[in-house]
């Protein structure tokens, strides 16, 4: 029990500070000039190693160029991230692209789709009533 709310707190200081990072602590210009948020962060049970999940705003071409400029600088958020966490080992930092935003834009679609239909029902309904 300790040892997981350990890790959950572990999470919660990388996702604030890596957030910090790539707000600040970046001189790119893609990276700065594009909307980046942090979805989720899993830290494994000897903290070693770190998945970091990100949403990135953009059509599909840039969402692979920002999320390569991410993967290129894994190595200097690694060595800032042990810095600030003052851990005796950073953890290994993967980024994983999170999709879950796209998949969700359609379903709001759909969900939209069936209120308008159920309204137009309803109107119907109450129209032939009178």
């Amino acid at each position: 029990m300790a040892q997981s709310r350990r890790i959950e707190k572990v999470a919660a200081l990388i996702r604030k500070e890596m957030s910090h990072l790539l707000l600040t602590g970046l001189r790119t210009n893609l990276i700065q000039s594009t909307m980046i948020t942090i979805t989720d962060v899993e830290v494994s049970g000897d903290l070693q190693h770190c998945k970091i999940f990100v949403s990135i705003f953009g059509d599909s071409n840039h969402k692979n160029t920002v999320f390569s400029e991410l993967e290129a600088s894994q190595v200097f958020l690694k060595g800032e991230l042990g810095r600030r966490l003052q851990m005796r080992r950073a953890p290994e930092v993967v980024f994983k692209l999170d999709r879950g935003m796209e998949k969700g834009t359609p379903v709001l679609d759909l969900l939209g789709q069936l209120e308008d239909e159920r309204k137009a029902k309803n109107l119907d309904l109450t129209e032939n009533q009178d």
